[in-house]
């Protein structure tokens, strides 16, 4: 009878033990899962509320530039530094480049931003929703009557292009 307790009690002893081991393993796992989720659900969410887009171009050979102007109509708002790291594609539909953005003076294949008070209406360093930004490319633009192509992709991978005829 004792030794039917006794085995009893070992059994249930390594039960509870072997429970706390296999908890104490797991529980750091489902912990990190959950903080991966957590993360990608965020990224996600931005990702869905940034929208905006092309409301009006304009490009000219004689100057070899393009001017977009584009809208924020989605509910996120995006930081200068975000608009500064996008990735700007313009020139001859089939024979664009990839652009470096600039803060000073507009060279060939370079882009640049017009963020002044003018569009961004609270002076906040931000493109908040409804508000508009003036991109201006300079690059190759083929001659009048041609189509030019303009792509803008934000770093959370936004993107909206077009396709436009020179002036």
């Amino acid at each position: 009878m004792s030794a039917e307790t006794i085995t009893t009690a070992l059994f249930l002893i390594t039960a509870v033990v072997a429970s706390a081991v296999l908890i104490s393993a797991v529980f750091p796992v489902i912990q990190n899962m959950a903080g991966t989720f957590s993360s990608t659900t965020h990224e996600s969410d931005v990702r869905i509320r940034t929208d905006f887009k092309i409301i009006a171009t304009y490009a000219s050979e004689s100057t070899g530039t393009a001017q977009v102007w584009m809208k924020n109509i989605g509910s996120e708002r995006i930081g200068l530094a975000g608009i500064q790291q996008a990735d700007v594609f313009c020139g001859a539909v089939g024979s664009f480049d990839h652009l470096a953005h600039t803060s000073g003076t507009l060279g060939n294949n370079q882009w640049i931003e017009d963020f002044s008070s003018e569009y961004d209406l609270n002076n906040n360093q931000f493109w908040d929703p409804g508000e508009t930004i003036k991109v201006t490319a300079k690059t190759t633009i083929p001659s009048s009557g041609s189509k030019v192509f303009f792509q803008f992709a934000l770093p959370s991978g936004t993107w909206r292009s077009i396709e436009f005829t020179v002036s």
